[in-house]
């Protein structure tokens, strides 16, 4: 037998599998590191691509925003990056008080104090004014036109009154937009709730019971509506920098890219695909896969990715383990309560969906349907009353999950991901 031990929260999960079974540990590839987390963004600022250095962009008089990642992100680091960042600034002339944060929440929950200390780092925090997005507070929005795709855009008031908008964040991949980072510190970072709605409404098929588009999927953004709404409304924005990080599968920061916030991104696309995008042998009859740990578990809504991911790398109708604890419950946004809750049926779902279309009602909307589509087992410490309208199986233990996965046979083949949130399996089956 086989034990494995997948993170869970601030802990972990054990189980044991029959090592037969295993067909392939899903790992990100090996990242040879030689320089430390502050070299390498060190390096990435003093080396931009098709771009100035920050400190050689900004002017002495200047005011600056900084966008920064809620504290579901938290595992980007940002207290480690974003000092680096404002040395560049006051290197440049800009005072602290012509520097702004705002943390680009999208459609998510306001931050606490604690929170934003924990994202700026408890210095930056005493000495900056940090503001969270409100993408309903409609005054505080400024209209900047409609893109090709008829999304109107409604960004931030406070953010566009500064001369110069900067980019932080992380690239990983991203289940609607094919990678995050970039342009989405913008939209759905600091848009407005219609402006969000009307961008993720793109991909979904047109007509009832046609479903998402096929081009809508991690790792993708060839035909990929989404992606090109968000540049284009980044481009009416014009972000005068970019700093995004890359993550190792230890955790640490393995690389970053900055400067150009379009040709910054495609190269750092690159990165993530050399380390997180792995070439599978075989889809299995289970997968099981971790969200890797908290905060990337902290809720159902952020579990989102490792059940795409996992998705890949199982056979149409096999079991799908996801491990994520979810302290927080489903969420604390109220359309994915009320997709997962209010409905006993896919159709009710879909015409919800379909009637008012939020980020947070699709990934709800995903979960139940996948859960029809497959069995899926949860292991959590979710309210199993929660998910009683969903087909989806709740456990407690790791343990408890392996056991109604193989009970009826004991020969499922299986593939384990450690880190599903961030690994993108790749099959020729695909």
């Amino acid at each position: 037998m086989k034990e494995i031990k997948m993170k869970y929260g601030q802990g972990t999960m054990n189980a044991l599998i029959d090592e037969k079974n295993v067909i392939e540990v899903i790992k990100s590839n090996p990242v040879k590191q030689d320089k430390t987390e502050d070299e390498v963004i060190s390096e990435s600022l003093c080396n931009p691509i098709d771009s100035k250095r920050l400190k050689d962009i900004v002017k002495e008089g200047e005011t600056v925003c900084i966008l920064v990642s809620d504290i579901t992100r938290y595992w980007q680091k940002p207290y480690k990056f974003l000092p680096k960042i404002v040395e560049e600034l006051n290197a440049g002339g800009v005072k602290d008080e012509d520097i702004i944060f705002i943390v680009a929440v999208g459609s998510h929950r306001e931050q606490t104090k604690e929170e934003h200390d924990m994202i700026l780092g408890e210095k930056l925090s005493k000495r900056f004014k940090v503001y969270d997005h409100d993408c309903f507070d409609e005054k505080g929005m400024v209209y900047l036109g409609d893109t090709s795709h008829g999304t109107p855009v409604k960004i931030n008031k406070k953010a566009m009154e500064c001369d110069h908008i900067v980019l932080t964040g992380a690239i990983i991949y991203h289940f609607l937009v094919g990678w995050a980072g970039g342009k989405k510190s913008i939209l759905p970072g600091i848009a407005s709730f219609e402006t969000i709605s009307k961008n993720h409404s793109l991909s979904l098929n047109e007509g009832l019971g046609s479903g998402v588009r096929d081009e809508i999927c991690s790792g993708n953004i060839i035909g990929n509506p989404v992606h090109d709404d968000m540049l284009q409304a980044a481009a009416m924005v014009k972000p005068s920098f970019m700093f995004n990080v890359i993550m190792g599968p230890d955790g640490n920061i393995a690389n970053a890219v900055s400067g150009n916030y379009i040709t910054a991104h495609e190269a750092g696309r690159k990165l993530v695909d050399s380390i997180d995008g792995v070439n599978i042998k075989k889809k299995t009859d289970l997968v099981i896969a971790s969200a890797g740990g908290y905060p990337k578990d902290i809720n159902l809504y952020q579990s989102i990715k490792t059940l795409m991911n996992a998705k890949e790398a199982v056979v149409d109708g096999g079991t799908i383990i996801v491990i994520a604890q979810c302290s927080g419950g489903i969420g604390d946004i109220k359309d994915i309560n009320d997709m997962i809750q209010n409905y006993d049926n896919m159709l009710d779902r879909e015409k919800d969906l379909r009637e008012k279309y939020t980020i947070s009602k699709y990934v709800g909307y995903f979960f139940c349907e996948t859960a029809e589509k497959y069995k899926l087992i949860l292991v959590s410490d979710i309210d199993s009353d929660l998910l009683k309208n969903t087909k989806i199986i709740l456990t407690r233990t790791l343990e408890e999950a392996v056991g109604i996965a193989y009970a009826k046979n004991k020969n499922l083949t299986v593939n384990l991901m450690y880190n599903g949130a961030n690994t993108l399996p790749k099959s020729a089956q695909m």
